[in-house]
């Protein structure tokens, strides 16, 4: 193998950029639902994620003293924490968790936010989502956001400030996997922020579909903590990811109605 080609196949020469901070990891983990810390962390590992997604209303990062803390599995040495607002309904509850969020870490900027909608669907508020979105990015948050996969919406989150959008595949929790792919291409050729699909992901195919169409990462829980092995599944999703991104780097054949041999017929013997 040539020095070219080894660079090619290095995820370092590939990176993931958010808010001027490099990942080689295209995965992000959530760190809800596992049955114990110890489970969170090793599947934490298993994927290879750098960065972690914690609901604060829900996970004690310190705020409940004498309590079990999830960092001291995922520790900020370690992982790049993203607090997110899960569980909010309305854009002045994630700004206020928000703010406490960063008040426990110690001035920490990177949130993700997410106002949702109603509590079957769990869909994004978009109306509430760009509101609260504005007054973080004002107080000198860096946003990710969660939303819809409509086009014109994630552009506008872009145009905001955001430091990525993270539109769902389907429904949180769902595992229906990518149900719009076109609306997921729109958003990624007109983007110049990461594009990192957020909700629905249900197996490694997922993620891999998701990589292959371009988009920057994607972030899963769900899919992950509930499979019979979570930390089995974990490493299967760090590879799908992997694997993903570099078919999308590699530039797939187009498709065709008819077949066409893998070895030209022309100047053959005979």
């Amino acid at each position: 193998m040539n020095a070219l080609t080894a660079s090619r196949l290095d995820t370092a020469s590939d990176p993931l950029i958010i808010a001027g901070k490099t990942y080689r990891s295209r995965l992000l983990t959530g760190t809800g639902k596992f049955k114990d810390l110890d489970e969170t962390g090793s599947a934490t590992a298993a994927g290879g994620a750098e960065i972690v997604t914690i609901a604060i209303r829900r996970s004690n990062i310190g705020q409940n003293p004498g309590e079990p803390n999830l960092l001291d599995v995922l520790p900020p040495s370690r992982y790049t924490i993203l607090p997110n607002t899960a569980g909010c309904y309305t854009a002045e509850d994630a700004v206020r968790t928000c703010r406490l969020a960063r008040e426990l870490l110690d001035g920490h900027r990177l949130v993700k936010l997410e106002v949702l909608g109603d509590p079957k669907t769990l869909f994004p508020d978009v109306i509430a989502t760009l509101a609260a979105a504005e007054t973080l990015v004002k107080d000198g948050f860096d946003v990710m956001v969660y939303t819809s996969d409509d086009p014109i919406l994630a552009k506008r989150l872009e145009e905001m400030g955001c430091v990525a959008v993270m539109p769902l595949a389907a429904p949180i929790g769902s595992g229906l996997g990518i149900q719009n792919r076109y609306n997921l291409l729109e958003i990624v050729e007109n983007a110049k922020v990461p594009i990192i699909v957020d909700a629905g992901v249900g197996t490694a195919s997922d993620a891999a579909i998701a990589m292959e169409l371009g988009c920057d990462g994607v972030l899963m829980n769900s899919a992950i903590a509930g499979a019979r092995d979570p930390v089995l599944m974990a490493h299967a999703m760090k590879l799908a990811v992997e694997a993903g991104r570099a078919a999308f780097r590699a530039g797939r054949i187009p498709r065709k109605r008819y077949a066409s041999a893998s070895s030209p017929l022309d100047g053959t013997i005979g």
